[in-house]
């Protein structure tokens, strides 16, 4: 369900997207409002599911993730059962970060792989994701620099 959203919420999110652990009183003096309003709009952009979560995003390499790969994955079948089968699989797989049905490709999944090196990449290829039911082929891209990464939506103004 779409969110009507004004120039305060939009604010709020703006600075969240940059900053979740800013404290209340420092948004609301950002975005000009009062603490106690300020705190009821948060709220409330919780409760309509527009914030869905809070996390801490973790840099790869700092805890030894130094290979990222992107894999296009096609499945052998297109029934439903198939791709339930498989992303209940591959939600199991904690190296998995990203996973999307796609179009417009001769794949039907794209996901993003983190792990140490080729070797961690060659046994959760080999060992995990090829061994779902279903997977008929994988083809392997790996990221060599990050040009643009924000998980910040845009919002119009």
């Amino acid at each position: 369900m779409y969110v009507n959203l004004d120039r305060y919420d939009k604010k709020i999110l703006r600075i969240l997207q940059q900053d979740a652990s800013i404290s209340n009183q420092d948004l609301a003096d950002r975005i000009g409002l009062t603490a106690a309003p300020c705190s009821r709009r948060v709220k409330q952009l919780i409760d309509t599911g527009v914030i869905e979560r809070y996390v801490a995003r973790v840099n790869e390499r700092k805890v030894g993730l130094n290979l990222i790969a992107m894999l296009h994955i096609v499945m052998d079948k297109h029934i439903p059962e198939r791709f339930e089968a498989f992303e209940k699989a591959i939600a199991d797989i904690p190296e998995v970060m990203e996973c999307y049905l796609i179009t417009g490709h001769d794949a039907d999944y794209q996901l993003k792989v983190a792990v140490a090196d080729m070797d961690s990449y060659h046994d959760i290829l080999l060992g995990k994701i090829t061994r779902i039911t279903g997977v008929s082929g994988v083809k392997s891209s790996f990221i060599m620099r990050k040009v643009v990464d924000t998980t910040a939506v845009p919002l119009s103004n």
